[in-house]
Formats: structure tokens, sequence, C-alpha cells
């Protein structure tokens, strides 16, 4: 994961805009816990401004949210991709993960790589694989096909099944429905009134 400042960035938010925030962690510093506006630079390099620093956890993540909010409210932009620690995982499915067997993008090296003890059935079953990997942000389609890594179904980067979307759908429906006031019912005459 990046750091900036001795802080170790929790989480970033990247907008459509190119605009982002990030929530970061110092154990040792006077203020443990900050929270900066950023964006990647033309050579990638992810850039950090504006931070406001606190000691208390809870309140920086409502921070980092409340600054999150904001800026798409204002800008009207949506989110991007979502950054964390072993966000986006990757599975070796040809190989052992060794040295050249996987991509080391700049400003992106893998936050962890395992090795299962042989090529075992992963995701209930769908795939087998030699072991994984756990990047902070999403590789390309490219870097991933070039060393026959096969991405986890529960990036945030991957497009949910359609049994979920169908179930999210009908949630949404649902609290539509429950939201809308009742029709006016209107008084049938009965056979009797003719």
């Amino acid at each position: 994961m990046d750091k900036n400042q001795g802080y170790s960035i929790l989480k970033a938010v990247m907008l459509e805009n190119g605009r982002g925030f990030a929530l970061g962690e110092h154990p040792t510093a006077p203020s443990r816990y900050v929270t900066w506006a950023c964006y990647d630079d033309k050579d990638g390099q992810r850039q950090y401004e504006w931070g406001h620093y606190g000691n208390d956890r809870a309140a920086m993540e409502q921070d980092f949210a409340d600054r999150v909010q904001d800026y798409q409210r204002i800008y009207n932009v949506g989110i991007r991709q979502t950054e964390a620690p072993g966000l986006y995982k990757y599975y070796s499915t040809q190989r052992p993960v060794d040295i050249g067997t996987f991509p080391k993008p700049p400003y992106n090296k893998p936050d962890e790589i395992f090795n299962y003890d042989q090529r075992v059935p992963v995701e209930n079953g769908s795939f087998l694989a030699w072991g994984y990997l756990t990047y902070t942000r999403p590789l390309t389609e490219k870097q991933a096909s070039d060393y026959e890594l096969r991405p986890a179904p529960d990036n945030p980067d991957r497009p949910r099944p359609i049994a979920e979307q169908m179930k999210n759908a009908a949630k949404l429906a649902e609290a539509d429905r429950g939201s809308e006031a009742p029709a006016p019912q209107r008084r049938q005459p009965d056979r009797g009134d003719r």
C-alpha cells in the first residue's frame, strides 16, 4: 500500500474526474490519522494535498466519507474505484507465483503473494489455482492475461453475477414501492345500486 509522509494509506477513493481522497495512519505521529485530497500525476504517481489530521479513527473515517460525498455532490462525479490493502485478488492458474510470473506495475506492487502446496480448487471449486496475489489497484486486462492471472469474482471492478444484480434490483423496486403513497381507492358500486 502507498505511504505518504510516513502515513500508511488505509483506503482511497478515486473519482471519475481523476481526483480522490485517502485515509492514512501513522502510529507514532502526533496526529495518528489523516485524510487527504489526492490525484495521480502524469507519471502515475499519487500526489496528496489538503490534509485533515486527528487522533480519533472513527471521526477521521467520517471525515473521509464526508469529503468524498461533498465532492461528489458539488462536482456531480461518481466513484471510479475504491482502493485498500489487498483489495484486488488475482489467482495464478498456470504456475506457482515466483520471480517473473506476475506483473509489477509502477506504484502498484503486490501487497501479498501466497502459494498453495499444490494446485487446488478455489472460488467454490470453479477453477484450479497455484496461488494468488493481491494488489491495491486493479491490474489492466492485458497485465492479467499476459501472466495468465484470473481476477477473483468479488473484486470491486468485476461485474456482479446476474443473480446478485436481480436481487439488488428487486430490493430497490420494493423500496420504491414502499416509499410511494398508496393510490386512492375508488369505491365500486355494488350490484344493488343499479
